[in-house]
C-alpha cells in the first residue's frame, strides 16, 4: 500500500508509525484506518521487531479524534461497521507480541485517546492533553474508550471523563494512571528511545508472555488468569532465554562470592 496519511519505517528492530495529517491535527479518517491495518499486518509478520512506537506528526497533536467530516455521514449501519473495524484494529495493536509505546506529543482526544490506550505504554510531553469528548458530539466513545479507560483509571474517573468530556492535562493524566511518564516536549523521543533500549535488552519471549498474561488476565476471573499465567510460565521455562538468564545470574552470584572471599 502507498501510505498517504502516515509515515512508516523500521530501524534497528523497532517499527515507527507517525500519523501524518498535521493539517487536521492527525484526525483519524477511514483511509487512515485502512493504512494502519496494513502497517499492523506488516508488523505482525515481522519476527525481528522488538518494539513499536506510535506518534503524531508535528508538535500539536498525537491524534485529535475522528474526522468530523466523515462522522456527519454515519448512520446506525455505517456507525456499527466503523466502530467494529476500529475496535478490532486497536485490539490488534494492544495484543501485538511486542510492546507498543505511544509518544503523545499534544492532543489525544476521542479516537486519539483510544489509540493511545491500546498501546502498552504512554509517554506524554508536558503539552499533551487528553479527553474522551465524544459526548459533546452527541455520541459515545466507539473504538474501545468506555472499556479501556475504565480498566486503566477505574470506573469513577472513567465515568467523569466520558460523561463530561473535559480535557485533562499531562500532569492529571499521570496522577490518575493514564500515562506512564511525562517529559518536556523536546525530550519526548529521547525518553521513548530510552524505553525502547530497555525493552531490547530484555528476553523477547519473556516480554511477550508477560504482556499476554497481563492483557488476558485483565479480561478473565482470577482463577482463569492464574491458570493462564501458569501455562505461560511453563512455556517460558522451555526457552533458551531462560537457560541463559538463569546461568548468567548464577555466574554473577559466584563471581560476587569470589570477589568478596566468601
Amino acid at each position: 500500500m502507498d501510505y498517504q496519511l502516515l509515515a512508516y519505517k523500521q530501524e534497528d528492530g523497532v517499527a515507527y508509525i507517525t500519523i501524518n495529517r498535521p493539517e487536521v491535527r492527525n484526525a483519524l479518517s477511514n483511509r487512515l484506518v485502512d493504512e494502519l491495518e496494513e502497517v499492523i499486518s506488516q508488523i505482525e509478520k515481522n519476527e525481528e521487531l522488538r518494539a513499536v512506537v506510535i506518534t503524531g506528526a508535528g508538535d500539536k497533536a498525537f491524534m485529535s479524534g475522528a474526522d468530523i467530516r466523515e462522522l456527519v455521514e454515519r448512520d446506525a449501519i455505517i456507525g456499527r461497521k466503523h466502530t467494529r473495524q476500529r475496535q478490532e484494529l486497536f485490539s490488534r495493536i494492544e495484543n501485538l507480541n511486542i510492546p507498543v509505546i505511544a509518544a503523545v506529543n499534544g492532543y489525544a482526544i476521542g479516537a486519539g485517546l483510544e489509540l493511545s490506550m491500546a498501546c502498552t505504554f504512554r509517554i506524554a510531553s508536558e503539552n499533551a492533553k487528553f479527553a474522551a469528548s465524544e459526548v459533546k458530539l452527541g455520541i459515545i466513545p466507539g473504538a474501545g474508550g468506555t472499556q479501556r479507560l475504565t480498566r486503566l483509571v477505574g470506573k469513577a474517573k472513567a465515568l467523569e471523563m466520558i460523561l463530561f468530556g473535559d480535557i485533562i492535562d499531562a500532569g492529571e493524566a499521570l496522577r490518575i494512571g493514564l500515562v506512564n511518564k511525562v517529559v518536556p516536549q523536546d525530550k519526548l523521543m529521547e525518553e521513548v528511545s530510552a524505553w525502547v533500549k530497555k525493552i531490547k535488552a530484555l528476553p523477547k519471549l519473556a516480554i511477550q508472555y508477560a504482556k499476554e498474561s497481563v492483557n488476558r488476565g485483565a479480561n478473565l476471573g482470577l482463577e482463569q488468569g492464574l491458570a493462564h499465567e501458569s501455562y505461560l510460565f511453563a512455556l517460558a521455562c522451555t526457552t533458551q532465554d531462560k537457560k541463559e538468564g538463569v546461568a548468567a545470574f548464577l555466574e554473577k552470584g559466584r563471581r560476587t562470592l569470589l570477589e568478596n572471599n566468601i
